[in-house]
């Protein structure tokens, strides 16, 4: 599969552009500079061709955290077939951009110079002193006018050598416009999750705990940047990697942080987060040990349950942890009670330790989430967790299961067919959920029990 790399300054339209081509927001775009900070992959659909479109972060080395943003988006370059470097049209020439230029350059011969932001024909006539590059062929557009695009489409196949296949005419140019510039829409409704495919797992926890850390040792490469800095990812960052035999793809979610601190652009990376948990299965809450727990990783645990995902624990920065083992244990099962169920392992992304273990871990906890449970043996599971403890009353009245069918599963979703569905107790309910696991494990998985009436079950079938 053909690879294209977007490379810039920051704030030059590179998301824009990807946004575009891609006919999806996908990365966030905004006016402060530097908001694209990881290399941010789609496989796209031009005419009818399939390519891997690669958006990076913005290059400025008078910024210490850029210079690793950088790093990332030359190697990025290297590996493309063709390289798009967009710069300012509203501009006049400038120094650094020529020497960046150049220097893409030479690690990848098919490098477009793309002006963007040329509106109208007098900004073109401007837009010319940029012949100063040296380059034949330049590339005028607007991509927040759609400008140029087709032209710029055509000249990226022809260098291909990729022809047009099809076209999709469903959706015209000015509605993708409408539909990129409203960067502030939410996403379309999000299909059900497909457990046969690749096992989706979300990173999260609050800033600076290493998450992004993490995501780079699991993939056993540099993926995502790295930095002291609070709030470097900003675009989800996912990867695809082989664990004995299965699909799993890695997203690097936004660092969290107390809604009173989110600033700018983080609280559409927060929306986001909530957007890519919707479609994962599992979630690695990742916990700094190098610090006692906050009220703000109770909090975002509670993502996790709010999901209905697969979770396991992972104590990140094990080797410079702030107390002793049983310190640390007997304080989280008192803060994260209700996770009491999800199983936790110690880490050391820098170091890589027990790495491994936690990708065993992962399908350990995906076989639970993904298990249907048998309907006879169900159903002589829920009869013998009624006779050892029996159903409390309604006012003195009877109620009855007659008998349990599990609906779904990523999670295990089960309905109990009863007499009186409103009456069953969240108690009771909560002691069904400790009985299966007793029974069936469940390690790290939510179990949602449905009452239902017979007439309601009925209905359905």
């Amino acid at each position: 599969m053909k690879k294209i790399a977007i490379l810039g300054k920051p704030n030059v339209g590179k998301s824009s552009l990807f946004n575009r081509l891609a006919k999806e927001r996908i990365a966030i775009t905004s006016d402060i500079s530097g908001t694209t900070r990881d290399v941010n992959k789609k496989i796209i659909s031009i005419w009818g061709n399939e390519i891997e479109l690669c958006d990076t972060g913005g290059i400025d080395e008078s910024v210490c955290l850029f210079k690793k943003v950088k790093e990332l988006s030359l190697k990025t370059a290297k590996e493309a077939d063709i390289v798009l470097y967009l710069v300012d049209g509203k501009l006049t020439p400038q120094d650094e951009d020529k020497k960046l230029f150049r220097e893409i350059s030479k690690i990848n011969k098919k490098c477009f110079l793309v002006i963007n932001k040329v509106d109208n024909d007098k900004e073109k006539q401007f837009a010319y002193e940029f012949d100063c590059f040296g380059m034949k062929d330049l590339y005028f557009i607007s991509v927040s006018h759609n400008r140029g695009i087709t032209n710029l489409i055509e000249a990226i196949l022809l260098e291909l050598g990729l022809g047009q296949i099809i076209i999709d005419e469903s959706q015209d140019d000015e509605d993708i416009s409408t539909y990129i510039q409203n960067t502030h829409e939410d996403f379309v409704d999000v299909p059900q999750l497909d457990c046969s495919s690749q096992i989706n797992v979300g990173i999260i926890g609050r800033v600076n705990v290493g998450k992004s850390s993490l995501l780079n040792a699991l993939i056993g490469q540099e993926r995502s940047v790295v930095s002291e800095i609070g709030g470097t990812t900003i675009d989800p960052v996912d990867e695809k990697i082989i664990i004995k035999d299965k699909e799993v793809c890695f997203v690097d979610t936004a660092g969290i942080r107390r809604r009173s601190k989110i600033e700018g652009i983080e609280k559409y990376a927060l929306e986001r987060t909530n957007k890519i948990l919707e479609k994962s299965h599992i979630a690695l809450l990742v916990l700094d040990v190098s610090t006692p727990f906050v009220e703000l990783d109770e909090k975002i645990s509670s993502l996790a349950d709010k999901h209905a995902l697969g979770v396991i624990i992972v104590l990140n920065k094990w080797d410079i942890r702030y107390a002793e083992y049983k310190t640390i244990i007997a304080e989280l099962k008192r803060k994260f009670r209700f996770l009491e169920y999800a199983p936790l392992i110690t880490v050391s992304a820098l170091n890589h330790r027990h790495i491994q273990e936690l990708k065993e871990k992962i399908l350990e906890v995906y076989e639970y989430f993904s298990y249907r449970i048998p309907t006879s043996k169900l159903n002589e599971t829920i009869l013998e967790a009624t006779k050892r403890h029996l159903l409390p009353s309604d006012h003195g009245k009877i109620v009855k299961i007659y008998y349990a069918t599990q609906y779904d599963v990523c999670p295990p979703r089960i309905a109990l067919i009863m007499n009186k569905p409103q009456a069953l107790h969240f108690s009771y309910k909560r002691y069904l959920v400790n009985f299966m696991r007793e029974k069936f494990g469940f390690m790290g998985t939510p179990i949602i029990f449905t009452p239902k009436g017979k007439s309601q079950d009925q209905a359905k079938s």
